[in-house]
This record gives C-alpha cells, sequence and structure tokens, in this order.
C-alpha cells in the first residue's frame, strides 16, 4: 500500500526527510544515489536491495558503469514519491554501510 502525504506537510517531510540521506538527490518525482563500488560490493548491494525492495513492493533501477553503482527511486509519470520510497532510499544507505565498511 502506498501512503501519501498531501500538499505542503508532503513536501516538508521528503525534504526533512531526504536532507538526513547525504549523497541523494531529488531530480522532480525521483531521487538519485550514485556509489563508488567494486563488482563484489555492487552484487552484494543489489541482493540487499533487492531483499528490502521486494517487502516494501517497490522497484528501484540500479544500473552499473564502470565503477559506480546508480540507483534511482520515484517515477517517471509524474507520480509523487512516496513514504515508502524515502524508507527504501534510508535502508540503502544501510546497506551501502554493510557492504562497504570492513
Amino acid at each position: 500500500m502506498r501512503v501519501l502525504f498531501s500538499g505542503r506537510a508532503k513536501h516538508d517531510y521528503l525534504s526533512d526527510a531526504l536532507a538526513l540521506l547525504s549523497g541523494w538527490t531529488r531530480e522532480g518525482e525521483q531521487i538519485r544515489r550514485t556509489i563508488v563500488l567494486d563488482d563484489t560490493q555492487h552484487a552484494a548491494l543489489t541482493e540487499r536491495v533487492a531483499v528490502v525492495a521486494d517487502a516494501l513492493r517497490l522497484r528501484p533501477e540500479i544500473s552499473r558503469r564502470a565503477d559506480r553503482t546508480q540507483i534511482r527511486l520515484g517515477h517517471d509519470d509524474g507520480e509523487p514519491l512516496t513514504e515508502g520510497e524515502v524508507l527504501l532510499a534510508a535502508r540503502i544507505e544501510d546497506a551501502v554501510r554493510a557492504v562497504t565498511e570492513p
């Protein structure tokens, strides 16, 4: 189920939440993060993100170019960001720490 916040309250909530997630940028109704990872870290991150995304019933876009992994959450069709997508971004940050810290 998607829970939407209406009007100003939604904007404030998303702005506050995204401000706590370093490295994420907002582009319209999408948020993106690019991370430098090796192939092993990328594979581990992708697995961890898949588990959380399935539980939230969301489909992030994860792509790989050279040594960079790009993650995109949100919609191309103008649908607003949801609290689930912001939650997934936070869980992705946890996963990034788990695969990059010794």
